[in-house]
């Protein structure tokens, strides 16, 4: 009896699925997650073959994952007193290494959601570059960019991170036209956080 190409790969697939369902996680936050390397995936002329799998445990990246409730405070700015809150909002950072923030400190008019990239640089230690596009008060005339740059510790609970930002604004020559500095909190959010808990 001859099997065709075609019911070689469903059969295939369906092995693949049957294999890693009692195996799958869904988790959010502080886990260490596991994938399915790409080595698991073998396809030969002929048809489609099952290879033997490896799942990769990844480092805690995955730690910082998620929604958090953002403040940032003033420190050694020139012209800002030490404490004065510049901004807050919230903030998601994703597994494929992007974030995005809505700033509850601007106006949507002046365009308050930016957006960043991040990396882990040790355990439990998280660095965002982050940029954003500014606006003057009646959101008519564009100011240039901002780059917001963050270097954050995670808790050992995973619940919160602190660390330090900087702030710098920029038009659309490249002039640096203020400066602004201090340290960051963050709070995560779950589905079970009271709004009471963001005031």
């Amino acid at each position: 009896m001859k099997t065709s190409p075609r019911k070689t790969v469903i059969v295939g697939t369906l092995a693949l699925a049957f294999l890693f369902a009692t195996n799958a996680v869904a988790e959010c936050g502080a886990r260490r997650q596991a994938t399915l390397s790409p080595s698991a995936w073998g396809f030969q002329a002929g048809g489609a073959h099952l290879l033997q799998a490896a799942l990769v445990k990844t480092d805690d990246q995955a730690a910082i994952v998620g929604f958090w409730h953002v403040k940032f405070v003033s420190e050694g700015s020139a012209g800002i007193p030490n404490g004065t809150e510049i901004d807050a909002g919230y903030s998601q950072w994703h597994s494929d290494g992007t974030e995005i923030m809505n700033s509850g400190g601007r106006s949507p008019i002046t365009s308050n959601f930016c957006l960043g990239v991040w990396k882990q640089t040790s355990t439990g230690t998280y660095k965002l570059n982050h940029f954003a596009t500014a606006w003057d008060p009646t959101g008519t005339t564009l100011i240039g960019p901002a780059n917001i740059r963050e270097e954050v510790t995670l808790a050992s609970h995973g619940n919160s991170f602190s660390g330090k930002f900087t702030i710098d604004q920029y038009d659309e020559s490249g002039n640096n036209l203020g400066h602004v500095q201090g340290q960051i909190t963050g709070t995560r959010i779950t589905p079970d956080t009271p709004a009471q808990s963001i005031f």
